[in-house]
């Protein structure tokens, strides 16, 4: 019975010696320790052509010399945006763009400027080796409040819609993502339809 109870009591004693001289297990240095492909808050930019099909003068009598319209213009656009991801598919953002575009002679140059909200739905993706989603298509929509210069030449105030599809490839820089984006663009005031095409960049806190 001595013997038994002796034994009981070496028996926490010993499974402690044990549990202190097993080794510790190392930390794998393969584990990742960040994410790949980073979401959440972020800012971009992108620059590309915008043309519009037609350019009809909204003030004739202060641009005599315009006749009624310029027929197509085209130039370089370039914006900025801030927004938020909102999981891997979805994401808002505020953008505003600027850019000069050309039409006839007659007719010559404008400014257009515009701000306003985008909104990107993920409609597909592709994992690399590592099994990360890096490139996605995508659709998107967005409308913004606009201000055209010189006053009543292609309008003063006008509100545009766009919407397309793009693709979206994020880099092994971990923050940055590169893409392109075709759109559809309708000015409402002035009925002017448009294309834009523009390559993208991104960064992701």
């Amino acid at each position: 019975m001595k013997n038994l109870v002796a034994v009981l009591l070496l028996l926490p004693a010993l499974a402690a010696a044990q549990e202190q001289a097993a080794p510790q297990l190392q930390e794998d240095p393969r584990a990742a320790r960040f994410r790949d492909v980073e979401r959440g808050v972020f800012i971009g930019v992108d620059v590309g052509y915008l043309t519009l099909g037609s350019t009809p003068t909204a003030d004739q009598a202060k641009n005599s010399l315009a006749g009624a319209g310029g027929g197509r213009a085209g130039g370089l656009v370039l914006g900025v945006n801030a927004g938020v991801d909102l999981g891997s598919r979805v994401s808002l953002a505020l953008f505003a763009q600027g850019g000069n575009l050309t039409a006839g002679p007659n007719y010559g140059a404008f400014s257009l400027l515009s701000a306003g909200l985008d909104a990107r739905l993920a409609f597909a993706s592709w994992r690399d080796r590592n099994d990360w989603e890096r490139l996605f298509a995508y659709v998107h929509g967005r409308g913004s409040w606009a201000r055209t210069y010189p006053e009543g030449l292609f309008g003063t105030k006008d509100v545009l819609l766009a919407g397309g599809i793009g693709i979206d490839y994020y880099t092994k820089l971990r923050h940055f993502s590169i893409g392109a984006a075709a759109d559809g663009v309708y000015a409402t005031q002035a009925k002017s339809f448009g294309i834009a095409v523009y390559p993208t960049l991104r960064y992701t806190f």
